[in-house]
């Protein structure tokens, strides 16, 4: 299982990142993710929705306390792993990371507290540039998944696109 921890995430600025983030861990085939920080109900509403919509088995859920979670995490077994510009290179350690059957990722929002850094399994970098978070968790699921996320069919949906070259088509 893949969970997605999501820090510090603050209402009125991280509202449509936080919001991607989730998406992003849906579709790529996580199974939930965890707000901390300011609790905002509609973004929990909003993936919800989207889950809802177009299938998966995924959840959103608020933590009060994200050291909390990784405790609880970490006491049922999960590794930890912190998306960070300052740590090692995602392709040094994904060989590894692949084989875990439990990985709790972290996805910082304002700065991140050095004791994430402390708890976490990995530290990793997709690259040592400022970039987004959205992407750096994009990636990396991309990386653990192998790119089979990027043509899986969520069996449960109630919205599916019929890719063609022009326009909209849902069926």
């Amino acid at each position: 299982m893949i969970a997605i921890l999501r820090i510090n995430h603050r209402s009125a600025r991280d509202k449509r990142i936080s919001t991607h983030i989730g998406l992003v861990a849906r579709a790529f085939l996580a199974e939930k993710i965890i707000y901390s920080g300011e609790h905002d109900e509609s973004l929990i509403d909003s993936v919800n929705k989207i889950k809802n919509e177009w299938g998966g088995k995924f959840s959103a859920e608020y933590s009060k306390d994200y050291k909390k979670t990784i405790t609880e995490y970490k006491n049922k077994g999960f590794k930890i792993a912190h998306l960070t510009m300052y740590g090692l290179p995602l392709e040094s350690r994904i060989n590894e990371i692949k084989k875990l059957k439990n990985l709790l990722i972290i996805v910082g929002g304002e700065k991140v507290p050095r004791d994430v850094y402390e708890k976490a399994d990995y530290n990793l970098s997709i690259t040592a540039q400022p970039h987004s978070e959205v992407s750096a968790l994009a990636i990396t699921l991309d990386r653990i998944a192998g790119g089979k996320e990027l043509s899986h069919d969520f069996k449960d949906a109630k919205k599916r696109i019929k890719p063609n070259a022009l326009g909209k088509t849902f069926y």
